[in-house]
């Protein structure tokens, strides 16, 4: 191939379409349970995490209910991807050996949400969200000012971690804040720094976002080992959580996330037919079960 604006014009748009495909059809599960929230800064506040609000019965004039205000920030990070590919091999016309590399890149930008929000789903066990408390944990303050109690999303063991999300509302357990999309670029003009000294070109991916915790109460986590046991115990308690007025707030467990090596556990636990005594499962479809490697 002859080295001109043109050609590489052309081969840098054959490249972003192999990335384009394949970020648009590899597979990515952050969506069940974080939700999106678009970034215009450098960091976010979120004061509204905490806020604990019900209707009541119109009597009267309007009560205006008492908000908590919580300093909750994300900030955003900026992560990059790049490969060099040698520019004696394009000019040999050997550029096809490379578009699978750049559908890698389109695959790695659609999977890395999720590397981010299972790295987030493991480290919540000493990593504080909004209320000072580490996500899961055993004294959550649950209550009016002055009247708290300690509330805990956190069965115990020390185990592999599974857990247990209401993923059924609007607002998900965790959060994934973008503030730039994946971007493919490249650098291929002769005069670059890397075409001038290294005789290569450059092609890469960036994005700008990162993730975060959303309300601890739509979590509940175990290391205890999973079986009829330990779900029934860990559903009726994530079920029985209540706000800050003394009322239930309507958890709804609706997913079960497993690591690879739970995968067999989890599925007999909501999904076979029967227990293994021969009884009827109790449990069978009371939730669905995501399995992903990133907890591995």
């Amino acid at each position: 191939m002859i080295i001109n604006p043109q050609n590489l014009q052309a081969l840098f748009q054959g490249f972003k379409l192999a990335f384009s495909q394949a970020f648009e059809g590899a597979p990515s599960a952050w969506a069940q349970l974080a939700t999106p929230i678009p970034s215009t800064t450098g960091e976010e506040a979120y004061p509204w995490l905490g806020q604990s609000t019900q209707f009541r019965e119109w009597v009267g004039e309007r009560v205006y209910q008492n908000l908590k205000m919580h300093g909750y920030r994300i900030k955003n990070k900026t992560f990059e991807n790049t490969v060099a590919v040698d520019r004696d091999s394009i000019e040999d016309d050997q550029y096809g050996v490379f578009t699978p590399l750049m559908a890698q890149l389109g695959q790695d930008a659609k999977e890395h949400p999720d590397l981010l929000i299972f790295e987030l789903l493991k480290s919540a066990f000493s990593t504080a969200c909004y209320d000072g408390q580490y996500f899961f944990d055993t004294d959550h303050p649950v209550g009016k000012e002055g009247a708290t109690q300690s509330v805990s999303n956190f069965q115990g063991g020390s185990g592999r971690p599974w857990f247990l999300l209401d993923t059924s509302r609007v607002i998900k357990p965790l959060i994934l804040q973008k503030r730039r999309e994946y971007d493919f670029v490249a650098k291929t003009d002769v005069k670059d720094t890397n075409v001038f000294d290294k005789n290569e070109f450059v092609y890469g991916v960036d994005g700008r976002l990162n993730v975060g915790f959303s309300l601890w109460q739509l979590a509940y986590a175990s290391r205890e080992p999973l079986d009829g046991s330990a779900f029934n115990d860990a559903h009726a308690e994530m079920s029985s959580f209540k706000g800050d007025h003394g009322k239930p707030l309507g958890i709804r467990p609706k997913l079960l996330v497993v690591g690879p090596q739970d995968r067999a556990a989890a599925l007999e636990v909501v999904k076979a037919e029967r227990s293994a005594n021969g009884a009827t499962n109790i449990n069978r479809d009371v939730v669905d079960v995501l399995t992903t490697p990133w907890l591995a």
